[in-house]
């Protein structure tokens, strides 16, 4: 028998549960996710990548390091997130990119969107996406101006006077044009990576290898991408533009920065749903926003803005679809919220 009176109690502050992960685990997990779609990006357009994606990172790691030394906060540096929102904003960008225009990114994305809201965990957009969106109505030219890998690297430093330019698949997809499209680029080529794009979004297969890896790891959960692959998936097939239902789909999933936007954006924990009916939700309505851009809006492209459409929904998600606390029913959690 379990003597009560002499047993020992102890009371303590949350967390009660603990693990061996940290934020700088998680980070650096994320960071060998994406080292696959790094490594085909150079492959693909050369080293200008690779300096492309160096020098995004130490600007996003001196900003912050520098903004919170301003501030006389404890430094964050050392978590790694810094370097992913890098290598995410390098990622969403053409490899000919000018390194002083990256620069201005990373000052949007880490002074602006994360730190002046509290820092990691605080921001209410992907901070890799915001800069990409600032980028883009700052410098459209730049920022919709793609090399044709195959024809051509990315030169030294940007700029584009010596490389061959070439439409994206879903510039041809926006016109309906699929016969060009299927004339200049396979499926095959889709899903490889033989295309052009943003560095780090042209490759579907090593994306898919980079989430598969986060999966494992459990670092993601599958809720979100997959509700958010299958809701495009499923729109695309229905109500094809141009061609068959199956063809226009794999292009539609293979193209852009859907596989990007759905492992390693729409994923951040800081500005995604807490709960597994959340993810599903926040999944769906990325690929509802996602489709009806491509389709409806001027953009050819609708990750960006689609994902951040959705983070502004987080909360108002969580609020509906948090678990009832253990002990409590519906009915006094109505009579409760009426007071």
């Amino acid at each position: 028998m379990t003597d009560y009176k002499n047993l020992k109690l102890i009371a303590t502050s949350n967390p009660h549960i603990r693990g061996s992960e940290t934020t700088r685990s998680i980070m650096l997990d994320v960071i060998i996710a994406m080292l696959p779609a790094l490594i085909w990006a150079v492959i693909k357009f050369g080293v200008e990548s690779l300096i492309l994606t160096l020098v995004s990172v130490i600007g996003c790691m001196f900003f912050e390091w520098g903004y919170r030394a301003i501030m006389k906060r404890p430094q964050s540096v050392g978590d790694l997130s810094a370097v992913v929102t890098g290598m995410l904003l390098s990622f969403v960008c053409p490899p000919t990119t000018p390194l002083w225009m990256i620069l201005i990114g990373d000052f949007f994305a880490i002074v602006v969107v994360k730190q002046l809201f509290g820092g990691i965990g605080k921001n209410f957009v992907n901070p890799a996406l915001a800069g990409r969106a600032f980028l883009l109505g700052s410098y459209a030219g730049v920022m919709t101006t793609w090399i044709d890998p195959l024809e051509s690297k990315a030169p030294m430093f940007g700029g584009i006077a010596d490389a061959a330019t070439a439409a994206t698949p879903l510039a041809y997809m926006k016109t309906g044009d699929m016969a060009g499209l299927t004339a200049e680029y396979s499926v095959t080529d889709m899903f490889m990576g033989n295309i052009p794009g943003s560095m780090g979004e042209i490759s579907a297969l090593m994306l898919l290898i980079g989430g598969v890896y986060l999966i494992i790891r459990k670092v993601i959960n599958w809720h979100t991408p997959v509700s958010y692959l299958a809701t495009v998936a499923v729109l695309t097939f229905l109500f094809p533009k141009a061609g068959s239902g199956v063809e226009w789909m794999l292009y539609s999933l293979f193209g852009g920065g859907l596989m990007l936007g759905a492992f390693f954006m729409a994923t951040d924990y800081a500005t995604s749903p807490v709960t597994k009916k959340g993810q599903v939700i926040f999944g769906i309505g990325c690929g509802l926003f996602t489709v009806f851009i491509r389709y409806f809006g001027s953009y050819n492209e609708g990750v960006c803005y689609s994902i951040m459409v959705m983070n502004l929904c987080v909360a108002l998600i969580d609020k509906y679809t948090k678990p009832v606390r253990f002990g409590v029913v519906k009915s006094d959690k109505k009579e409760g919220a009426a007071k």
